[in-house]
């Protein structure tokens, strides 16, 4: 059983969304610039070609909404997000600093991405907040695992129980009708 301040309740950053939320801004290093520009692209709905550099070939993207393995299903699913909201603007986009309990090679970053389903719209459909917990692989500086958290708040999966794996089993049939939908015919800007 967990408390209030167990594990089960603490971000993929491991702290609880206060902790996270009140962590101070800090520059973006030389070897992390490659990863924010691709994921400003992802995030404002405008991916190139070269967008998905960024990941191993086996990295993994959990959000919400669905659980992608592998990079083309990654890229799949922002594909197809940039279909659903055509237009999408970052007011907030701030790289955060690692408490000691968080490694060297993880970065975290909190957002707010404003979507909007109408290009021409001058108010945006949904504006979501997240904590971005990104996993580099140490060899490469890519991103192994890419975990995005609505309000910083954890989200379900397998170790939640029952319930948990449900969803958990429901975010990877999601992403595989994305990338059946999105797929070989996925394209990218550029």
């Amino acid at each position: 059983m967990s408390t209030s301040t167990g594990t089960r309740h603490t971000n993929a950053a491991g702290l609880t969304p206060d902790e996270s939320k009140s962590l101070t801004e800090r520059p973006i290093q030389p070897h992390e610039q490659p990863i924010i520009a691709g994921l400003v692209e992802m995030y404002s709905c405008q991916p190139s070609k070269t967008t998905f550099d960024i990941y191993t070939n086996d990295a993994v993207f959990h959000d919400p909404i669905g659980i992608a393995q592998g990079v083309d299903s990654i890229q799949n699913q922002f594909v197809g997000l940039a279909k659903i909201f055509p237009r999408a603007e970052i007011p907030k986009f701030r790289v955060l600093q690692n408490p000691a309990t968080v490694p060297s090679t993880t970065i975290i970053i909190d957002q707010d991405v404003a979507y909007f389903r109408d290009p021409s719209s001058k108010s945006p459909t949904k504006t979501i907040n997240s904590l971005l917990t990104l996993r580099l692989d140490s060899a490469t500086n890519k991103i192994a695992s890419h975990t995005e958290e609505w309000n910083h708040q954890r989200t379900s999966d397998g170790e939640d129980g029952y319930m948990g794996w449900l969803n958990e089993q429901r975010k990877k049939i999601t992403a595989n009708i994305v990338d059946a939908f999105v797929g070989k015919g996925s394209s990218t800007q550029n």
